[in-house]
């Protein structure tokens, strides 16, 4: 009879594989716990660092900690860029300091290849940091790229509007501005105007569908499909009997 006939009982393990098996688990299970947190710390710290590199040396001698501990302060210039970022928004919030900050707009506009970029940033900042002007993705959709029947995560950032909505819609259907991050950096990619037929929108939000692109499928939402028709349908109507009747 050959080694390989599947009828054959699984050889039974002894104690030394069971003891192998067990401790190849402990380890797994203290990787998956401790390599999160490592790489968190590590990145943490090293933008605690690459922060300070650059605040630092702006800092007069006499005003630093370090000119009076025997040991370097860190996070000390992470502290000053704070407090100046914060005492920068407060004087820009009033009159005088708008009318600078407009100043200064001005000077960069009529400035060749600095206004372009400059504009581009003030947007991209504009729309991360503060969503003014409620400028964020919609939501998160699935689109059938780069080729039929694979399937990819798209970001619908907005309606097509203006000139190119005047160039490619003359068919009348809705088109939308759509976003197609790459694994694992998600902040370069494509962005590609589609039409809104050729889209399935997800119930994820669209931080759910992030951490799905970033972590390349491994760190997948819990989907509960009748909770989630439960979100959507609308409640029954409750009917009251009336007294005496």
């Amino acid at each position: 009879m050959s080694f390989q006939d599947p009828e054959l009982p699984p050889a039974p393990e002894t104690g030394g594989s069971r003891l192998i098996t067990r401790l190849r688990n402990y380890f797994l299970t203290g990787l998956v716990i401790a390599a999160p947190i490592s790489i968190t710390i590590y990145l943490t710290w090293s933008l605690i660092k690459w922060i300070d590199g650059w605040v630092k040396p702006v800092i007069p001698l006499e005003y630093s900690p370090d000119a009076y501990l025997p040991f370097s302060v860190p996070g000390f210039g992470v502290f000053v860029a704070v407090v100046a970022l914060t005492l920068l928004g407060f004087l820009t919030a009033n009159f005088v300091g708008r009318s600078l900050v407009r100043l200064g707009e001005q000077l960069l506009n009529h400035t060749p290849l600095v206004r372009n970029l400059y504009s581009a940033l003030k947007q991209l900042f504009e729309t991360v940091l503060s969503g003014k002007g409620g400028k964020s993705f919609q939501k998160a959709a699935l689109i059938e790229f780069p080729r039929k029947g694979v399937w990819s995560i798209v970001f619908i950032a907005t309606e097509t509007k203006g000139e190119i909505r005047q160039k490619i819609g003359q068919d009348g259907e809705e088109w939308v501005t759509v976003f197609l991050p790459p694994t694992p950096a998600p902040t370069a990619g494509f962005m590609m105007f589609v039409r809104r037929a050729e889209l399935i929108e997800l119930d994820m939000t669209v931080e759910e569908a992030a951490k799905l692109v970033i972590s390349a499928g491994l760190v997948a939402p819990e989907y509960d499909e009748a909770a989630r028709k439960l979100a959507v349908e609308p409640a029954a109507p409750v009917l009251t009997r009336r007294a005496g009747s």
